[in-house]
């Protein structure tokens, strides 16, 4: 495990963190901070679990399974299908190619061989592990257990030959102790009657859970550190104001906050501030889509949260509706939403689950949120290198909220100077270099 000799002395008397971020990962944070000890303040320009914000569009899935890079073996023979096909699962906008080409880059080498996938799945099953119950004791500690299902995950195929070609996968999750039964079309009927009758296999993992409002549990998480004394500044941060290579405050568009350490955990904005401590991480968004039906008696749906494989998207019903989400745009974080990615999502759930009517399918809410993504699929959790006051805790793509309850322990951790309880150092932020001297 990673040594402890670098890290901040536990507070003696109550020492202040600042918390850029008020998603999942930066509520856990305060959360745990709070439990140990420490005055926490938490920075972001809207409120948690609010329409701006992922960890409110979120598909919802508790997958301790995830574990696999967002890219395998070959997937360079795709990119020219990405740039071509603008409505595709995984698309680029052409204008945003010469600023994500780094990231691009990083990301084909990133699972360009099975030792490769394999060290990223073993990597995020240190943090994944038990992601389900987990969460639940942390919702349950903010009131929100209701919230949180453990019946696991279902993952469907057309084909038996479908669900085989994708075996890598599924053998390192074997690999990592991640136990999954394959259903054959009679079990599959039973449990999904709605599902269109295309699909003839599925894959159930029974380990894994999913939080039935992912808005509902940020707020609830919000609250709760609230209540237990954590200050809330509607603001963003923007920089640090460092003297002797120590943090004396942090910078938000309001004003300077004194700090005796800073947690960034701002999601896809977090590179500036990762940059003024001293390191240059590659993070880039991949932007996702989802369209909510607003709940009615009876509706069709999936029993169990479903990803549909053949489509690469997950459907979820949730107490605010039956959401479809899913996609992934490269085009950063400034550029206008192109809804006719949402109405792409819509005709993928009228084909999976045809029994729904047209006004059932009309009548829905459409999103798009920012996904902070690292080109290798793993977020960057550590020390900066230009001061030990700076935590970093952001950057973890599609598993944010399933990784957030232990990102948060880890966190509080390096607060207190204590052991972190998995290796860090797949998830160092300086794996992708150093900018030079942190800003001040």
């Amino acid at each position: 495990m990673s040594s402890a000799s670098t890290h901040l002395a536990a507070p003696s008397a109550a020492r202040h963190v600042v918390i850029a971020g008020a998603g999942f990962i930066g509520l856990a944070s305060a959360i745990e901070a709070l439990a140990a000890g420490w005055k926490v303040t938490l920075v972001d320009p809207g409120p948690s679990g609010g329409q701006q914000a992922a960890s409110y569009g979120n598909a919802g899935w508790l997958s301790s399974h995830s574990i696999l890079p967002p890219a395998g073996p070959g997937v360079w023979r795709q990119v020219p299908g990405f740039l071509a096909d603008p409505l595709g699962p995984l698309a680029i906008r052409w204008a945003y190619l010469p600023r994500a080409l780094p990231w691009l880059w990083r990301y084909v080498r990133s699972g360009s061989t099975r030792a490769k996938v394999a060290h990223t799945a073993h990597a995020l099953r240190t943090l994944l592990r038990d992601a389900a119950p987990l969460h639940e004791q942390l919702a349950q500690r903010a009131g929100a257990r209701h919230l949180i299902a453990r019946q696991g995950l279902l993952h469907v195929y057309p084909t038996r030959q479908d669900f085989e070609a994708d075996a890598l996968a599924w053998q390192l999750r074997r690999q990592e102790g991640i136990d999954w039964t394959v259903l054959d079309e009679a079990e599959l009927r039973a449990r999904e009657p709605d599902l269109a009758p295309g699909y003839h296999c599925g894959v159930l993992v029974p380990e894994a859970g999913h939080c039935r409002n992912p808005g509902a549990d940020a707020a609830a998480l919000a609250s709760h550190a609230q209540a237990l004394g954590a200050r809330r500044v509607t603001a963003r941060a923007t920089g640090l104001r460092l003297e002797h290579g120590r943090l004396r405050s942090v910078r938000t568009d309001q004003g300077e906050l004194p700090a005796d350490a800073l947690v960034i955990a701002a999601g896809a904005y977090s590179a500036p501030l990762a940059r003024a401590a001293g390191d240059a991480v590659c993070l880039d968004t991949e932007r996702g889509y989802h369209v909510t039906l607003a709940p009615q008696a009876g509706q069709a749906g999936p029993r169990t949260p479903t990803m549909v494989m053949d489509r690469k998207l997950i459907v979820h019903q949730m107490d605010c509706g039956l959401r479809v989400a899913g996609q992934v745009e490269i085009a950063g974080l400034d550029a206008a939403p192109d809804w006719r990615r949402a109405e792409v999502l819509r005709r993928h759930l009228a084909a999976i689950f045809p029994t729904l009517s047209p006004a059932q399918l009309k009548d829905g809410q459409v999103w798009m949120g920012r996904r902070p993504s690292t080109p290798d699929g793993l977020p960057c959790i550590g020390r900066a290198s230009g001061c030990p006051d700076v935590i970093h805790a952001y950057g973890h793509g599609h598993v944010g909220l399933g990784s957030s309850a232990r990102t948060g322990r880890l966190v509080a951790q390096l607060l207190q100077g204590q052991e972190p309880e998995i290796e860090l150092a797949p998830f160092s932020p300086q794996r992708f270099g150093h900018p030079g001297p942190p800003t001040d």
